[in-house]
């Protein structure tokens, strides 16, 4: 049994599709740009919304930019909120805190956004750290090295943290960071990306999730 365990947040913890697929459209239309379909919009979920518009869009800097403060324009006020917890994640954290467990989100949304959505919803109670981008520019390594430092978790031990994720940039910056991912398919990854970017688990529930944690 894994006892620190960092969680990704957006298709891992919670839900949050609608209010980000929402607020991309908004931004498309206030940029007077075709709203792509909705299977190219749900691969922004997840990855930092700067790479997203880069790889998806092949924006350059200058509109990635401007896509990006179009979005947040309604994400900020109304999109955060379109969002909930997984049924059942809500009482797995609070099994695997009584447990004793280290437990942490690590994710590339903003920082302040993210502790809003963990607030939100009361799950800040179970996390000794919400670790989230500050720059734009930060990956997911990066978050989960901060994460790693705000606990005290000495390098040697990292290999011991496990992280669990629903994309591919989770199984990447964990094995950047020398540990193991445990890929969600609940979550927004689209099919086959667990193989192709080695997830060395992947569980299909919420449930399968709890029993693989607390086995």
């Amino acid at each position: 049994m894994y006892k620190t365990i960092f969680f990704d947040l957006d298709g891992t913890l919670t839900d949050s599709g609608e209010g980000i697929l929402k607020s991309l459209e908004y931004a498309f239309r206030e940029m007077g740009e075709e709203v792509p379909p909705l299977e190219k919009l749900r691969m922004f979920i997840g990855p930092p919304l700067v790479t997203s518009f880069h790889e998806y869009m092949n924006f350059d800097d200058e509109k990635t930019e401007l896509a990006i403060k179009k979005y947040r324009e309604r994400y900020v006020v109304k999109g955060i909120f379109e969002n909930a917890p997984y049924e059942g994640i809500i009482e797995l954290l609070e099994e695997l805190k009584n447990k004793g467990c280290r437990l942490a989100v690590a994710t590339t949304k903003p920082e302040h956004m993210a502790r809003t959505v963990t607030d939100h919803y009361d799950m800040t109670k179970y996390f000794e750290t919400v670790s989230g981008a500050v720059g734009e520019g930060d990956t997911k390594a990066d978050v989960i090295m901060k994460a790693c430092e705000r606990m005290n978790i000495p390098e040697n031990e990292i290999k011991d943290v496990l992280m669990v994720g629903d994309r591919k940039y989770d199984i990447i910056g964990a094995h950047e960071c020398n540990m193991k991912c445990v890929g969600v398919d609940y979550g927004f990854a689209p099919e086959g990306e667990f193989r192709e970017y080695g997830a060395d688990y992947t569980v299909h529930t919420v449930e399968d999730l709890k029993n693989f944690l607390l086995r």
